[in-house]
Formats: C-alpha cells, sequence, structure tokens
C-alpha cells in the first residue's frame, strides 16, 4: 500500500482545493491504497444527524439510493462518530438494533472512518475496501481520516456550504452572532480535555462560552446574559470581546470581570448585564483560580462519583456598574477530577408537568457517563438529548455546560 505517496499526493493537490471538490479528490488518492468511492458526512450543529458533503452536483450519498441525512443513534456511521472508531459494514442501513457489524476481515465493505481534528468531531468518511484489511491496512484508513479533517479545518470558515449542511434549519440572527465568535466545542491536550456544549442550537440568545491555552494556563468561561433576545447576544458578545481583549493583555480575573462590567455598562446603560464565572487551570498542578459573577459556582465530580460544589459569595452581575470587586477564589484538583460550569437553563429545565431537571439530575448523569467510559464530547450530547426530552423537545431558557478534565500525567491522550 502506497499510504505514504497517497498523503503526499494529496497534500500537494490539495493547496487550491475548494471544500466541494474535496471529496473527490480524496478518492482519487484514497484510490491508491485500495479505497474507493469516498463520502465525506459532516455532522450537523446538534450532533443528530451525519450529512454528506456533494462529491458533484445532483449526486446523493448512494446515488440516489438512500437518504442523505444519518441519524446519528440509530446508524453505522452514527456509531462510528460517537465512539470514534472505525466500523465496517455492507451498508449505511445497518443499525445497532441489528447485532455487531461484520469485521474488516471480512471481505469488502464500507468503511465508516470518524473525522477528528485535534479533539473536535467532525463527522466521518464513508469509502470501499475491496480488499480485507490488516492492522497496517487500518491504520493507513485512520491516517487518511486525520489528514481529511485537517484539510475540513482549514476551509470550513470560508465555505458556506460547510455551514449549510450543519444546519437543520434557519438560524436566529443572535445565534449566527454567537457562533461566529465562540470557539470550536473541545480541545485536547496531553493533561486536560475541555468540552462545551450550547442549546438551543439555533435560537440562542443570552449565552457563550470560551476557553483557551496560554502555556500551562487553560482560560475558561461561561456567561449567561439577561433575556433571549439579540440584545441579549449582543450583551454576551460584548462580555466574550472584552474578556479575551483584556485576558490577552495579561489582566488578573478580578481586573477582566471589572472591564467586562465597564464594557456591557456603557453600551446598554445598566439596563442590561451578564451573569459568568471567569477561571484558570494550570494544567501543570492543577491548581484553579476563579470570579463568580452573580453565576452558579462550579461543580468537580472526583473519583467519578463524589460532586463537589465549590463555595463562593458571588459579585454582582456585569453590566451593572455597581463597583463592586470580586473576590478571586483558588481551589485545587485532583488528576482525574471534572471541573463543571453551566448555566441555569440546565437545572432549572422544566417538564410540561412542571419538574425540574433539577442539579441532582444534572450531575447523577454527568456520574453515570463517567462511568460508562464516555469522552467529554459524548457525555454534553447525550446531556442535551437528554435535558430536551426533559422538556419534550422546547427549551425555555439557553443551556450551557461547559467540562474540563484534568489529567496529568496519563500513559495516553484522553478521549475528547
Amino acid at each position: 500500500m502506497d499510504a505514504e505517496g497517497m498523503l503526499e499526493g494529496l497534500l500537494a493537490e490539495s493547496q487550491e482545493c475548494a471544500l466541494d471538490e474535496l471529496p473527490a479528490l480524496v478518492g482519487a488518492h484514497a484510490a491508491r491504497v485500495g479505497l474507493t468511492d469516498a463520502w465525506i458526512y459532516l455532522a450537523d450543529l446538534q450532533r443528530a444527524v451525519l450529512r454528506p458533503l456533494p462529491r458533484r452536483a445532483g449526486a446523493t450519498a448512494a446515488d440516489g439510493d438512500l437518504d442523505d441525512s444519518l441519524g446519528m443513534d440509530s446508524t453505522l456511521a452514527g456509531r462510528a462518530f460517537r465512539n470514534e472508531e472505525l466500523l465496517a459494514g455492507p451498508t449505511a442501513a445497518v443499525t445497532e438494533a441489528a447485532g455487531e457489524p461484520p469485521g474488516p476481515d471480512q471481505g469488502p465493505g464500507w468503511l465508516w472512518i470518524p473525522l477528528v481534528a485535534g479533539a473536535e468531531r467532525l463527522g466521518v468518511l464513508r469509502v470501499t475496501a475491496h480488499a480485507p484489511l490488516d492492522d497496517a491496512g487500518r491504520a493507513t484508513a485512520g491516517r487518511l481520516a486525520s489528514f481529511v479533517a485537517l484539510l475540513l479545518v482549514s476551509r470550513r470558515r470560508h465555505s458556506d456550504n460547510y455551514a449549510r449542511l450543519l444546519r437543520s434549519r434557519d438560524m436566529s440572527l443572535a445565534a449566527e452572532l454567537q457562533w461566529t465568535l465562540m470557539p470550536p466545542p473541545a480541545l485536547v491536550t496531553d493533561t486536560v480535555t475541555v468540552a462545551a456544549v450550547l442549546e438551543p442550537a439555533y435560537e440562542v440568545g443570552g449565552d457563550a462560552f470560551d476557553f483557551a491555552l496560554d502555556g500551562p494556563l487553560m482560560h475558561l468561561s461561561i456567561l449567561d446574559a439577561l433575556g433571549h433576545d439579540l440584545a441579549s447576544g449582543l450583551v454576551s458578545s460584548i462580555a466574550l470581546a472584552s474578556y479575551r481583549n483584556n485576558r490577552l493583555r495579561g489582566a488578573g480575573l478580578a481586573d477582566i470581570s471589572a472591564a467586562i462590567d465597564d464594557a456591557v455598562a456603557a453600551q446598554f446603560d445598566q439596563t442590561r448585564f451578564v451573569t459568568g464565572i471567569l477561571a484558570r487551570l494550570n494544567t501543570d498542578t492543577g491548581g484553579l483560580t476563579w470570579v463568580s459573577r452573580g453565576h452558579p459556582p462550579p461543580l468537580i465530580i472526583r473519583q467519578g462519583r463524589w460532586v463537589i460544589q465549590l463555595e463562593c459569595e458571588p459579585a454582582s452581575p456585569m453590566g451593572l456598574a455597581l463597583g463592586d470587586r470580586p473576590t478571586v477564589y483558588e481551589d485545587q484538583l485532583e488528576p482525574g477530577d471534572r471541573l463543571l460550569c453551566y448555566t441555569d437553563g440546565i437545572i432549572d429545565a422544566r417538564s410540561p408537568e412542571g419538574e425540574l431537571f433539577g442539579l441532582d439530575r444534572f450531575t447523577d448523569f454527568i456520574v453515570r457517563r463517567e462511568a460508562d467510559g464516555l469522552g467529554a464530547q459524548e457525555t454534553l450530547r447525550r446531556l442535551v438529548n437528554t435535558v430536551l426530552e426533559h422538556q419534550k423537545g422546547s427549551l425555555q431558557d439557553d443551556a450551557t455546560v461547559l467540562l474540563a478534565e484534568w489529567r496529568p500525567g496519563a500513559d495516553e491522550r484522553p478521549e475528547p
């Protein structure tokens, strides 16, 4: 198998390749290692379905034989995405209910390979293998998918088709603004994994999150602006921009929150405000520093079963210009701890019968999914589905969770 030649050729020809031309280009070069009929499927914004990136005008994922969208929880493609593993099967219609799919040593068939860039799950690559794959062949298929994922990331900001495929319906103006400003939903290093989720994805108003790595420091923030309209989106956008601007200047957490307070008050004349948690995690030592501006305190899941609610006296929300200065709190994480920051839209989610989702149900869900061995992104995807089911598919408030897992000295890179 000419694996190196495949990747070198793909790299050379991809330099001037538009996103829409990528599936055909990948297919042409994958044929050098016996993998043909390449299709790229992208996960939608809510991670509910996988949609194919068209290879040519008017084409469908199986030349018209199959529906373009593949369910995340009912197909082999979705299983490959959820579990981040290469799977083989005869057709896209194979479901989990049908039992274990045939392995790659059982003859030709489709391979479903997860597309992961860094830690961010983008979708799956489908190719046809015309001969059984050994370990080297599986490794080659994985390398191809990793390279395709990087190509997708490098081109998506300039492609309307990419953005359109991720949407199941029209997006509000406030949500358009928020998603443009927020980072990709996951980041992983050899010591820390961070993932975030936000709902309702297409109508988000005031919630936002941010995280970034600066040497050993992982910067984390979660924001919740008053209201659910465009003005709320503007408030959280101003807060997010001020947070980054002052963070990059090297300001401390208390000063950053004061700057956000001033920025929001100046634009909205103290008629709007935003609550938030601003935090810094030292990924070398596990030292956590944080401030609360009128926001629910963070939680720690320890040893997969103990729930610790960090104590604080929150300062006033940002934007009211009351002049109080927040206390900077310090805590020490233990290896394996999961830090949870969330907005009240999670615990205050109410069923049609009036039952709150609640803090206990929230933490119990996270603990159980950790016991199941799920990574951070899959845990949060399932959490949102559960909250939506609790409210019969309609959230009354934005619901956002930011999860950071500290695993220093791990023998293997943590699962995202």
